[in-house]
């Protein structure tokens, strides 16, 4: 698989990575076989860009990924992240918040044993906390380089203004934010700041959630105990009319004799060298679709009918419920 290259002076990863989220219960039934096996299959094809968080099953999926990355260390380009204590539910220490660089540390060496590794690769704020400067919590990642620990830095769902704040402190290789052809407000402002400062652009949920698999037309495919269920482009209303946006994506699919989920892989690949899209899976049989998809060519007419039939706002729902929405873009 071709490589691209993280910020400036950042490491070269495979131009898809994989996400790891799913492989703990957060979308349906976990099964840690399959999702081992799929982490093994997305090394053996050039996917080496493995992402988790602290936060994903409060940290049993780390330890989910350093079982299998054991014995593999070497082909692997690791990516975790810490922070997000709304989803990881993580008791902090007392006068302690996500950020707080007395946590970061805390964090940093929790995750290292977790995922059984002596250095992460690529180690980001998973949410950005209002409690503290982010120059404090930059300043803390940046002594875990000092120490060996970590070897480059990245934020997620950062806004603009606070990315900009925290490469005066420390280069950021990358920012992890969702886009995807139905979530594409990082075009405004996010992404020209990314461009602005040499930060490349890690993609997460760039099939949205799924939805743009083209599977997912009624909630009856989603498990009971499927995330989703609760995020409001889901809500049975908005998807009945999500899913009148999807027949230009199933129409180009058609044509290249693809997937809906390729296309939209596809188009988001398309959007720039310094973008990498991390979609995530449990199954072997959607990574290797997925691989594929990074040897689609879409012509430039092709990239733009998508981007008319998709422009930023047409969803119906915001895209993570309304107490999420406050830790977003910070």
């Amino acid at each position: 698989m071709k490589t691209r290259k993280l910020g400036k002076d950042g490491p070269a990863v495979s131009m898809l990575g994989l996400g790891c989220m799913g492989m703990t219960g957060i979308y349906g039934e976990a099964n840690e076989s399959e999702s081992i096996a799929t982490i093994h299959r997305s090394i053996d094809l050039g996917a080496s860009l493995i992402v988790t968080s602290d936060a994903y099953g409060a940290g049993s999926n780390e330890e989910l990924v350093g079982r299998a990355i054991k014995g593999k260390r070497n082909q692997v380009m690791l990516a975790s992240k810490f922070g997000n204590m709304g989803l990881s539910g993580f008791k902090l220490p007392e006068g302690m918040s996500g950020g707080h660089p007395g946590y970061v540390s805390l964090a940093c060496d929790a995750s290292l044993k977790r995922l059984g590794v002596e250095v992460i690769d690529i180690y980001g704020l998973h949410r950005v906390d209002p409690k503290v400067p982010i120059e404090d919590t930059v300043g803390a990642m940046k002594r875990l380089i000092d120490q060996g620990k970590v070897r480059y830095l990245a934020l997620s769902e950062a806004g603009a203004a606070t990315l900009r704040r925290a490469n005066k402190v420390h280069p950021i290789a990358a920012l992890e934010t969702e886009y995807s052809l139905w979530s594409r407000d990082v075009e405004k402002e996010i992404l020209p700041a990314c461009r602005e400062l040499s930060v490349s652009f890690m993609a997460y949920s760039p099939l949205g959630r799924g939805f743009l698999t083209a599977t997912i037309k009624t909630l009856d495919a989603l498990q009971q105990k499927d995330r989703r269920r609760d995020h409001p482009r889901f809500n049975p209303e908005n998807l009945k009319h999500n899913i009148e946006l999807l027949q230009p994506l199933e129409s180009i699919a058609a044509v290249h004799k693809s997937t809906p989920a390729q296309i939209a892989l596809a188009w988001v690949l398309a959007q720039g060298e310094d973008i990498v899209p991390i979609p995530g899976t449990k199954r072997r049989t959607y990574l290797e679709q997925n691989v594929a998809a990074a040897e689609i060519a879409l012509s430039a007419a092709e990239v733009a009918q998508l981007a008319k039939a998709f422009p930023p706002g047409i969803a119906s729902g915001t895209r993570y419920p309304e107490k999420q929405l406050a830790a977003l873009g910070i």
